[in-house]
C-alpha cells in the first residue's frame, strides 16, 4: 500500500521557477512597459523568465532582451488568426517545460490557455488590461476574444490578474470567474521618475517656452481612446483665458505631419502654442517641464501609466474619470468627466491658479502616494508570490513526473 507521497516542487529543490510570459506584441504601450519593468526587477535567483510575443518584436523586445532574458516571436499578424502559431507555441512549451505561464491581454490569454492545455495543463495566469469593452470602443475580434475568455475563465486560468479595480469590476460583470481575480496594479521606478529642475529648464529652453509660462502636457499615442480632440478643444478654451499658456503633446503619431492634429489645433487657434514631440524615450525629462500633466481619455483606460509617472515626477494631474485614473490621483489632482472640454479647461485653470506652495504640496503628495502604493518594490513581490504559488500548485497537481512515491509494506 502507498504509505507516503513525497512531492518535489521547483521551490523545494531551490531550482528557479521557469516563468514564460506570453504577450500580444512588444512595440509599446502600458502592458508592454509593465512587463519590461517586472522583468527588470524579478529576482533572477528564484525565477527564470522568458518572453514570447504573438506578433512582431519591437522596441520593448529590445529592452527586455537587453536584460539577458530570451525573447521570441510567433510571427502572427494583427487581425489574422494563425493556427500554425498555436502549434509553434505548443512545440516551444514542450521544449522549454515552463513551470508557469503568465499571459498578457485577451488574445494571449486565449492562445496561452489552449497551448497549455495541449501540452499538459501548465498553470496559467491571465493579465487583464482593459476597463471597458463595448462594441463601439473595442475592435470586433477583441470583443469576440474577450467573450470567449469569459467562458474559458472557469476552466483554464488558475488566477486572473487585473491591473485595476475598474478592470476587475467590468470583467466580473462580463462573466469572468470572479473568485480567481486579484488586482495587482502597475508599478513604477521612482529612481527614474522623479523631480528634475535641470530637465525642466533645458526642455523648455529647447522648445522655446519661457521658463515662467504655464505648461499643460499629455503623453499619449494618437488613438481615439486618448481623445486628443478633447484635449485640444480644452486648450483652445484655456488659451482665451491664458494666452501665455503652452501645450505639449508627445507619443506615437503626435507629429506635425498628423492632419487630424493640425486641423484641431487650427480650429482651437493654438498652433503657435502647441508643441508636438512625437515618440520620446526621455519621458521623465518631458514630464519635468509640465506644470500640469493631463489625461483626456474618453474610454478604455485601466491603469494609465502616464498618470502615475507624472505624479512620481511631482507633477499634479488633471485627468478624466476613466478606469482607475481617479483612484490613482486621489486628492492630489483634479478629476473631470470624459468628453467635456469646458470642464477640462476649467480644471487646468484652477490648478494653474494655485500658489507655488500649494502646487508643490500637491506634487510631493502625488509622489508619496505612488511611493506608498505603486512603487516597483511594492508590486514586484506580489507577482513573485503569484508565480511561486502557481509553481507549487503545478508540482502538486499537474506534474506526476516530479512526484516520488515509495511503497512500504
Amino acid at each position: 500500500m502507498v504509505d507516503r507521497l513525497e512531492i518535489v516542487s521547483p521551490t523545494d529543490n531551490k531550482r528557479p521557477v521557469s516563468v514564460l510570459c506570453l504577450i500580444t506584441a512588444l512595440i509599446g504601450g502600458g502592458a508592454e512597459m509593465m512587463l519590461y519593468r517586472l522583468m527588470s526587477c524579478l529576482d533572477r535567483t528564484k525565477f527564470r523568465p522568458q518572453v514570447i510575443s504573438m506578433m512582431e518584436l519591437g522596441p520593448v523586445a529590445e529592452k527586455i532582451s537587453g536584460l539577458g532574458i530570451p525573447v521570441r516571436s510567433l510571427g502572427m499578424q494583427q487581425g489574422k488568426p494563425n493556427p500554425l502559431a498555436l502549434f509553434r507555441l505548443v512545440r516551444w512549451l514542450k521544449q522549454d517545460k515552463p513551470d508557469v505561464i503568465q499571459t498578457w491581454m485577451y488574445h494571449a490569454d486565449l492562445l496561452g490557455s489552449l497551448a497549455a492545455r495541449l501540452v499538459g495543463n501548465i498553470p496559467v495566469s491571465w493579465n487583464i488590461r482593459h476597463s471597458t469593452l463595448s462594441h463601439t470602443d473595442s475592435k470586433r475580434l477583441t470583443h469576440i476574444t474577450a467573450r470567449l475568455c469569459a467562458r474559458l475563465s472557469y476552466r483554464s486560468p488558475r488566477k486572473i490578474v487585473c491591473c485595476s479595480e475598474s478592470a476587475r469590476e467590468v470583467h466580473t460583470a462580463l462573466g469572468y470567474a470572479a473568485d480567481k481575480m486579484l488586482v495587482i496594479p502597475n508599478g513604477y521606478d521612482l529612481d527614474k521618475f522623479k523631480s528634475d529642475p535641470v530637465a525642466r529648464r533645458s526642455m523648455r529652453t529647447m522648445l522655446g517656452i519661457p521658463q515662467a509660462a504655464p505648461v499643460i502636457g499629455m503623453i499619449a499615442r494618437f488613438d481615439p481612446q486618448k481623445d486628443h480632440r478633447n484635449f485640444l478643444r480644452a486648450a483652445g478654451i484655456l488659451h482665451r483665458e491664458m494666452p501665455e499658456a503652452h501645450f505639449v503633446l508627445c507619443g506615437e503619431e503626435i507629429t506635425a505631419e498628423n492632419p487630424h492634429l493640425q486641423k484641431w489645433m487650427g480650429e482651437a487657434g493654438i498652433e503657435s502654442r502647441c508643441h508636438l514631440l512625437g515618440r520620446r524615450t526621455d519621458i521623465p525629462q518631458v514630464n519635468s517641464m509640465f506644470d500640469v500633466a493631463s489625461l483626456s481619455s474618453a474610454f478604455g483606460e485601466a491603469f494609465p501609466n502616464v498618470v502615475a509617472e507624472a505624479m512620481s515626477c511631482e507633477i499634479p494631474c488633471v485627468v478624466t474619470d476613466v478606469g482607475d485614473a481617479a483612484r490613482i490621483v486621489g486628492d492630489t489632482g483634479l478629476i473631470v468627466p470624459p468628453h467635456d472640454s469646458v470642464k477640462l479647461a476649467n480644471a487646468w485653470h484652477t490648478m494653474l491658479q494655485f500658489s507655488n506652495q500649494e502646487w508643490r504640496r500637491r506634487g510631493k503628495a502625488a509622489r508619496q502616494l505612488v511611493m506608498d502604493q505603486y512603487s516597483l518594490s511594492q508590486i514586484v513581490p506580489r507577482y513573485e508570490h503569484l508565480f511561486d504559488e502557481l509553481a507549487r500548485g503545478y508540482s502538486i497537481e499537474q506534474r506526476p513526473s516530479s512526484w516520488r512515491a515509495y511503497v512500504r509494506d
